[in-house]
């Protein structure tokens, strides 16, 4: 109905679209004219392709297993807070990679708490780098994204069914009424953990490391930083860009389009309790807010005796987020109403979610080179390349919203004569202000603690905060670093509830 009551011309979308393909396949494009594909894949490649997958498969399915008994214990309790439980939920996916990193190694790491009272018990301590490390980091990230989406998949149970479950004293709803559930969620839930896992790159590079546990991304990382071997950099992209996108293909076809708080906010009357319910839920909880805990307690002591080029480096975040924030929301509106009048217009997301942003950075690298000096573009490049890592999350957030806008008003504005940008400012824009709000709180965030292309041709100065962060890690500055992190987190959560409340604001 919403798509034969259009009265929106999808040309801006068409152009949109044509553009990011153009520059997504021109960057391939530089890559491929420098990938030294007679010399082939070495050992060291293998190594790391395999582990890439195999991280990213079990850090998914850690995920998703563990998220199940947690999504579930939720669904069926009601106790004080349970609204700010699930808010808090998403503040993992917000939260810039190299804070949760820090707040890990300030449990896990060789001072950590967990080391100190190890060796205060005359017990062995334990070691976070390497392939356990960088798993543990990944099931920090998304067991609150798994967790969020099979709630969401609980949530969506009628409640009569439940109810009617209740009349007939069924004994076990499990079979009945949740196991077809999450034999349809679940599959979504594990791919985008995986796809996300893929392209993971600060991770890698802080716990990782060494021959087992290098990625693809830090491999193409030290190639071109390191030994500035740009037919490595570029043959190893081509890997990246092809095992992203044959998982992206299938990820969109398991993975439903939704609006992320929907249903988040509702509860079912449940009996069914166990009195595991609790206990996980306060485990899921400690093990989700005591990293966070530790880098508040770390960082607050020495927040305003910060160095200036933290301050100068959080300034240039900040301009980097916004001007990202930006261009997705330009990029994501007309690509929106291109999804609704063509389902497979998506196909651009998929590109935008499999392509490495190591490898748009290293084949616009290879283009600029010749011709101006790829340094002096770092943060343009950054942001733009910010934008299009965010797009599909925030395509996927506004076209319900769009999709019920034109289903009630369509005809009504075609009738009117409304179209164009009247049409957007009477009709569509107060009814996508949520999920715009959302969407650029979502970009701000996550370009803030973006550590990706910047780490390839930036100087120090340069620097975005993530970077400048990485570099006191570096030089062992732990409590300096703990400050500046504390810095980001506050930016980026800042950043995202300013937009957000704007969003909900007169929607």
């Amino acid at each position: 109905m919403a798509r034969g009551a259009q009265p929106i011309n999808p040309v801006l979308g068409w152009i949109v679209a044509t553009a990011l393909v153009a520059m997504i396949l021109g960057a391939f494009g530089g890559v491929m004219l420098r990938a030294d594909l007679a010399r082939g894949l070495v050992a060291a490649d293998w190594a790391a392709i395999r582990f890439t997958l195999w991280q990213a498969a079990l850090s998914a399915l850690i995920s998703v297993v563990l998220a199940v008994p947690l999504a579930r214990a939720i669904s069926r309790r009601q106790f004080p807070g349970r609204r700010l439980l699930i808010t808090l939920l998403g503040a993992p996916f917000l939260l810039p990679v190299m804070v949760a990193v820090l707040g890990l190694l300030a449990i896990f790491g060789h001072k950590g708490w967990l080391n100190v009272s190890l060796q205060a018990i005359g017990l062995e301590p334990v070691t976070i780098y390497g392939a356990h490390g960088v798993i543990l980091a990944h099931v920090f990230f998304n067991l609150p994204l798994a967790t969020r989406l099979i709630l969401q998949g609980w949530q969506a149970i009628p409640a009569e069914q439940f109810r009617l479950a209740a009349t007939l004293r069924v004994q076990s709803l499990f079979h009945l009424l949740e196991w077809p559930m999450l034999r349809r969620v679940l599959p979504g839930a594990f791919g985008l953990i995986f796809v996300i896992c893929l392209t993971s790159f600060a991770v890698a590079l802080i716990l990782g490391g060494g021959p087992k546990a290098t990625t693809i991304e830090l491999a193409i990382y030290q190639a071109f930083r390191f030994e500035f071997d740009l037919g490595r950099a570029a043959l190893l992209s081509i890997v990246q860009m092809g095992v992203a996108f044959a998982a992206c293909l299938v990820l969109f076809r398991v993975l439903p389009t939704h609006d992320p708080a929907q249903g988040l906010d509702r509860s079912h009357a449940r009996w069914d309790h166990s009195i595991f319910d609790y206990p996980v839920i306060i485990l899921a909880t400690a093990f989700l807010l005591t990293p966070m805990l530790s880098i508040l307690g770390q960082g607050l002591p020495g927040l305003v005796s910060l160095p200036s080029g933290v301050w100068l480096a959080a300034g240039r975040s900040v301009m980097v987020a916004l001007a990202s924030a930006g261009l997705l929301i330009a990029f994501a509106l007309p690509l929106a109403v291109l999804v609704l009048r063509i389902g497979g217009a998506e196909a651009v997301g998929i590109l935008g979610l499999a392509t490495s942003p190591l490898m748009l950075g290293t084949g616009l690298f290879i283009l600029v080179f010749p011709i101006a000096d790829p340094v002096g573009l770092a943060l343009v490049v950054t942001g733009v390349i910010n934008a299009i890592m965010a797009l599909p999350f925030a395509v996927r957030v506004l076209v319900p919203g769009l999709r019920d806008a034109l289903a009630q008003y369509g005809r009504l504005s075609a009738s009117l004569g409304l179209h164009g940008w009247t049409l957007w400012r009477i009709v569509l824009l107060p009814r996508l202000r949520r999920p715009i709000g959302f969407a650029l709180g979502l970009g701000a965030a996550l370009s803030m603690g973006d550590l990706g292309v910047i780490a390839l041709f930036s100087d120090p100065d340069r620097a975005t905060l993530p970077l400048e962060i990485e570099r006191l890690l570096r030089g062992y500055r732990i409590e300096t670093a703990a400050s500046a992190s504390l810095l980001l987190t506050g930016l980026s959560f800042a950043l995202f509830g300013l937009f957000d409340a704007w969003g909900h604001r007169n929607a």
